[in-house]
């Protein structure tokens, strides 16, 4: 094996982490960096230019994402099953590329409410302290709300991020979300132009006595330049987002926004096609990472720092291949590695279909929509309902796109032939959709550790996962169904109706959300978390492990956000304290 030149950081995915790390860095330091990327560069000149349209490629075909023949997961309910593979892509989508996963997000970026930081404290001080299941899991984060809002706002401005502020230096401001935490300052950029199905929800939610707000969103209205002179175009409401990188650069990513002024610098290097295998480590200091480069060699980096910046399947599963840590063990609950995954908790939708007008359901963008926030994590009453949590409601134009967007078709409708092509014909451009996007919380069963069994193309374990809904989250998606989306869908009118709101277990076959957390968990205390508040490794002090892995469990939001905010904290906790003393900062 090589040995290359020492240098002073190394960053294990470059992506919304590393690329916002290594632009600090730059912008305040002069050390020498090197970003390995397991996936090439992509630009919005001139590779989504010419051909961002192409669904099949994209979104069916999954041109931006892991290469499954080369690494995937193995995937089980419970223990008392044998995990297999996953061969072909549904649940989530990781991506694979410089900018990571948020050169093909949707965009919506939210913070998450600030009782959910001390979300075990909160309930247990609520209803007291027989309240919660006996098998969840669910901690503290050891970092609050008022220490992340900083750079939750630092994060917003950086990605231009377009909302409407509801709490504005503790005052509620009409038009927001009243239940969100104090923010510091307003959004940098006004809410997008929505589309008119979304409309006719905030209209209904008025209507029944609810709080619509616009969604906070990475889709730019207009043309916005953040404070490092980086630029956004303005969106022109294709609606292909998801799955698609933005061929006007509208949509904010790491491609856009930090990692050009981070190269400028002329002090980081990217090197594609380089798949980090371990960490190297020797008696609690890490001195370097092993990896294949593009021509399957394997090389060895020296380094004083390393970033671990992936995503989070592959946060944790470095951590488990590189024995830092002690690996979770759900048996006896000892052990953090791998424990805590959650997922985002789905199943309660509802569809309104009308006969009477047309919607242009192929317009909009990613985050294109308005939501509620009255049903979401405690903002409400859970005395005597036997569940705690919930989530945000949402009613989000983000384009029908003709191969995978030409239903949803109402009851009864034909399924085949050409009944379902008449069917279609008649409903794509006539319905909406909205839904809960539910709370995850984390159970002593549900966790990550290595396959005994399957391996990568280049003889390592896969990374295996145990997971699936219990009581508390089948009660949770019913309750919001039956309270909330039913009473929605009759105030929107229309000609049909439907509510859906049952769950049974978890299945990784259809595609769900990208938003998988756990495995390497912040805390305060280094028995029960991989990472103290700074994303710095308990064991390891010049490792630092950022990302939704160090969520303890996740919220009823899309975890973006929330992974900025703990990104900005790392770089400013390197900058002003690690730097001048390495070691331990908490």
């Amino acid at each position: 094996m090589a040995q290359l030149p020492k240098v002073d950081v190394v960053f294990v995915g470059f992506g919304l982490v590393g690329g916002s790390i290594a632009n600090e860095l730059s912008k305040h330091t002069s050390l020498q960096m090197v970003a390995l990327e397991r996936g090439p560069f992509r630009d919005t000149y001139p590779d989504f230019l010419q051909d961002h349209f192409d669904e099949w490629r994209y979104a069916v075909q999954s041109e931006l994402f892991q290469n499954l023949a080369r690494n995937t997961i193995t995937f089980r309910n419970n223990a008392d099953q044998t995990a297999l593979p996953m061969r072909e892509y549904g649940s989530f989508l990781p991506g694979d590329g410089v900018g990571g996963a948020m050169v093909h997000w949707n965009g919506a970026s939210w913070r998450f409410l600030p009782h959910f930081f001390e979300y075990r404290s909160h309930l247990e001080n609520r209803y007291g302290p027989d309240f919660l299941p006996e098998d969840t899991t669910i901690q503290d984060w050891g970092i609050t709300y008022d220490e992340l809002e900083p750079y939750y706002d630092q994060y917003e401005k950086t990605f231009g991020i377009a909302g409407k502020a509801g709490n504005l230096r503790g005052e509620i401001i009409e038009g927001g979300n009243p239940f969100e935490g104090p923010r510091s300052d307003e959004y940098p950029q006004p809410p997008n132009q929505i589309a008119y199905g979304p409309s006719l929800f905030r209209e209904a939610c008025e209507e029944i006595g609810l709080n619509p707000f616009p969604q906070p969103s990475g889709n730019s209205p207009g043309t916005y330049t953040n404070p490092d002179g980086m630029t956004l175009g303005a969106c022109n409401y294709c609606g292909f987002c998801e799955r698609f990188g933005c061929h006007v650069g509208a949509k904010t990513s790491p491609i856009v926004m930090t990692i050009p002024n981070a190269l400028a610098s002329g002090r980081v290097e990217v090197r594609q096609f380089s798949t980090v295998y371990r960490i190297d480590h020797q008696d609690g200091v890490a001195t370097g990472v092993s990896y294949y480069d593009a021509n399957g060699m394997p090389q060895e980096q020296p380094a004083d720092l390393i970033v671990l910046g992936a995503w989070t399947l592959e946060n944790t599963r470095l951590m488990l291949l590189s024995g830092i840590g002690e690996p979770y063990d759900p048996q006896t609950g000892s052990g953090v590695v791998g424990k805590n995954y959650t997922y985002q908790t789905g199943g309660a939708g509802a569809t309104v279909w009308y006969t009477d007008r047309i919607l242009n359901r192929f317009m909009g963008s990613g985050a294109n929509g308005f939501a509620i926030d009255e049903y979401n994590s405690d903002n409400f009453d859970h005395t005597g309902l036997g569940f705690f949590g919930g989530g945000n409601i949402a009613c989000n134009n983000t384009g029908a796109r003709p191969i995978l967007g030409s239903g949803p078709l109402p009851p009864g409708a034909a399924r085949w032939g050409s009944p379902w092509k008449a069917a279609v014909k008649e409903y794509y451009n006539r319905s909406v959709n909205f839904g809960m996007q539910g709370e995850s919380p984390a159970y002593r069963q549900h966790f990550m550790d290595l396959d005994p069994t399957y391996r990568d193309a280049w003889g390592d374990p896969l990374l295996r996962i145990t997971f699936n809904w219990t009581d508390n989250e089948r009660r949770m998606v019913q309750y919001v169904a039956e309270t909330a989306l039913a009473r929605i869908a009759t105030a929107m009118g229309g000609q049909i109706q439907q509510a859906r709101g049952v769950i049974t277990d978890y299945s990784i076959v259809p595609y769900q959300s990208t938003h998988c957390q756990g495995g390497t968990i912040m805390g305060a205390d280094p028995a029960t978390s991989v990472v103290n508040k700074y994303s710095q490794a308990w064991d390891v002090p010049n490792l630092f492990v950022v990302g939704a892995s160090n969520f303890p469990q996740n919220a009823g939001y899309n975890p973006t956000g929330t992974v900025g905010a703990l990104a900005y904290n790392t770089a400013d906790a390197i900058i002003s304290r690690y730097l001048d003393s390495p070691g331990p900062l908490a």
